[in-house]
């Protein structure tokens, strides 16, 4: 950890989309934000005024780039570990429909054919958390819905499907630090 201050990872959540708001799985499909979600996106820039980063990190996807702009930090590195769970096949449907296909289905307990499995993953964000821990002080990063969710579950060094007890919302700021020695959620879907 770094000596100036503990380290910290900031995560926020892009701002809506059109798929977001419906409910369709959203990875490969480069979707702007709606014009709430450049809204929400902007009002991060007052909540986010005052504190200082060590290194701001963007997935690569529009809707996380435009989501970094807007909250003031449009030049943040692109990581292309941050990019959304592959959803393959699923792309662009709802779970209701997957679940008509394969019942009981979700990303957490299911494969998604042609997509990522959730070792892969979990691969891509124990990358991450190497980086953000190596790096040291306070990370920020603009990430997705289950990306997101995965990213705090490997903080806390539990499996990635533990994920699925982590809701969170488009444009929300979470926060992962430490209590004493060990991996702690520190604020989550404010």
């Amino acid at each position: 950890m770094s000596e100036e201050r503990p380290v910290e990872l900031w995560i926020i959540r892009h701002g809506e989309t059109d798929w977001s708001r419906s409910g369709r799985h959203t990875s490969t499909t480069d979707l702007a934000l709606t014009p709430d979600g450049e809204e929400v996106a902007r009002a991060l820039v007052g909540r986010l005024a005052g504190i200082d980063f060590d290194l701001v990190l963007t997935s690569p996807m529009l809707r996380a780039r435009r989501t970094a702009e807007l909250a003031g930090f449009p030049d943040a590195h692109l990581e292309p570990d941050l990019v959304e769970w592959n959803y393959g096949a699923y792309e662009g449907i709802t779970t209701a429909e997957i679940r008509k296909l394969d019942p009981g289905w979700t990303i957490w307990t299911h494969p998604c054919p042609g997509g990522e499995t959730a070792p892969d993953v979990s691969k891509r964000m124990d990358r991450v958390v190497a980086k953000v821990r190596a790096k040291g002080g306070r990370v920020l990063v603009f990430s997705h819905g289950h990306t997101s969710r995965a990213l705090a579950a490997r903080w806390l060094a539990q499996p990635v499907d533990e994920g699925r007890l982590f809701k969170l919302d488009t444009a929300t700021i979470s926060v992962l630090g430490y209590e004493h020695e060990g991996p702690a959620i520190a604020r989550w879907n404010s």
